[in-house]
């Protein structure tokens, strides 16, 4: 990941482990040490078609790296369920804004059919100051904020990244982050493509 320029990188993260919506996180971590406002955006895939519907792939910026620091996540669910949450403080449960997109499915015939969740295509975390918002794009449109900000402080420097968990502590599974780009919310380029290879980040298993 790059940040102050549109470089937009590719990332599978490969986990086991479980839910991250109690007191403490248990996940893969790759992550960029960062201060000030920052956009962190990313396509979102998850390839096994039979992974649990409560596997997350997350948009993560922590205050460090202990498995219950605050934070804010943005999480995208394998049911297509996603959310904007919180930790406000260390050992607390996180706090959800959860969303869902509803969309028909197309029969053989060209007619609508039944009903299913429409999983976000693209979805970008955005933190100015101490507000976070979540962006989306479900169809390919551009991005655009979507529902309620948070209010949150996390003190600099700060831990950004994307994260990923099975939601089964002994099964790990898989999920894509393509055209992954920070960068500074004020000058946005998040669709570019990249130029350059990407440079290797940190990774850490948050347990």
């Amino acid at each position: 990941m790059a940040t102050g320029t549109a470089r937009a990188f590719g990332f599978a993260i490969n986990s086991a482990g479980s839910s991250v919506v109690y007191t403490r996180d248990d996940f893969r971590y790759l992550w960029k040490k960062m201060s000030g406002d920052v956009s962190l955006t990313a396509d979102i895939e998850f390839p096994n078609p039979n992974g649990d519907d409560g596997r997350k792939a997350m948009l993560v910026i922590r205050q460090g790296l202990d498995d219950d620091c605050r934070e804010a996540v943005v999480a995208v669910y394998g049911s297509g369920v996603f959310k904007l949450a919180q930790r406000p403080g260390k050992g607390v449960a996180l706090k959800e804004m959860t969303y869902r997109v509803w969309s028909k499915q197309p029969t053989g015939n060209g007619t609508s059919g039944s009903v299913a969740i429409a999983m976000p295509k693209r979805v970008s975390l955005q933190k100015h100051g101490d507000v976070f918002v979540l962006y989306v794009s479900i169809d390919g449109e551009p991005v655009h904020a979507f529902g309620a900000p948070l209010s949150l402080h996390i003190d600099e420097p700060f831990y950004v990244g994307i994260a990923f968990t099975s939601d089964v502590p002994d099964k790990s599974d898989t999920a894509l982050f393509s055209n992954v780009v920070v960068e500074d919310p004020t000058n946005p380029a998040a669709h570019r493509a990249a130029s350059e290879p990407p440079t290797p980040l940190p990774t850490r298993a948050i347990r």
